[in-house]
C-alpha cells in the first residue's frame, strides 16, 4: 500500500509556474518569431499582457495562456490548429500553469507550410519555457481552528514560523475561530503541535 502510494506521488506531475517574463527570438525561413511567456493569474492579467506587448505592425500576434482549467488560445489569420493550439500544447505539455505565451511573427517571404508552422510556433513557446525561470507550484490548504483566549497568540506565532497565514479570526464567547492558509505538505505537523501545545484544547474544525 505505501508502495503504491510512493509510485502515484512519483508519477503525478509537478506543475510549474514562471517567475517573471522571458523573451526569444528566432529566424525561421526569413520569418522573425519573437516569443514572450509569462506569469498571470487572471483573465483579466491575460487580456491587459496582450494589449501591452501585441504588436499591431506585425503580420501575426498569435498567443495563447492556461489558468487552472482556463484556456484560450487564437492562431491570428495563421492556418487553423498552426499557432495557438500547439503553443498550448507546449505550456500544457511541460506541466505550466498560470502562464501566458504570445508569438509575435513578421513574415519574412517564405511559406512555411502546416508542419512548419506548428514547429515554428510550438516550438518556439517550448524553447522559450525552458530558457526561463519558473518554480514549483505547491499546493496550498486551509484549516479551521477553534481557539482558547490563552491560545491566540501561540496560534499567531506559530503561523509565523512556518510561514502561514491567518485569513479570518472571528472572536466567540470562548476564545475565536480562526481560518489559516498554508501549505498542504505543512498541515498535519501544524495542527498536530497546536493541539499538544495547548493540551488538546485547540480543536481542528473540519467541514460537514
Amino acid at each position: 500500500m505505501v508502495y503504491n502510494k510512493l509510485l502515484n506521488y512519483l508519477a503525478k506531475p509537478q506543475l510549474k509556474q514562471l517567475i517573471s517574463l522571458h523573451s526569444c527570438e528566432e529566424i525561421i525561413k526569413k520569418s522573425t518569431f519573437i516569443t514572450l511567456v509569462a506569469p498571470i493569474l487572471s483573465v483579466q492579467e491575460a487580456k491587459d499582457f496582450l494589449a501591452e506587448h501585441s504588436d499591431l505592425n506585425a503580420t501575426h500576434n498569435c498567443w495563447a495562456y492556461k489558468i487552472g482549467q482556463i484556456y484560450r488560445f487564437t492562431d491570428d489569420g495563421e492556418p487553423s490548429g498552426t499557432a495557438g493550439k500547439p503553443m498550448y500544447n507546449a505550456i500544457d505539455g511541460q506541466d505550466f500553469d498560470n502562464t501566458i505565451a504570445l508569438s509575435i511573427r513578421y513574415y519574412g517571404g517564405i511559406k512555411l507550410g502546416t508542419g512548419g508552422l506548428m514547429r515554428a510556433y510550438g516550438g518556439g513557446v517550448s524553447r522559450c519555457l525552458q530558457a526561463a525561470q519558473c518554480e514549483v507550484i505547491q499546493d496550498i490548504c486551509e484549516v479551521t481552528l477553534s481557539v482558547p483566549f490563552a491560545y491566540i497568540q501561540s496560534v499567531h506565532n506559530l503561523c509565523t514560523h512556518v510561514d502561514a497565514k491567518i485569513l479570518s479570526e472571528n472572536f466567540n464567547e470562548k476564545g475565536a475561530l480562526m481560518v489559516v492558509s498554508l501549505l498542504a505538505k505543512n498541515k498535519e505537523d501544524f495542527v498536530e503541535k497546536l493541539i499538544n501545545s495547548s493540551k488538546g484544547t485547540i480543536t481542528e474544525i473540519t467541514p460537514d
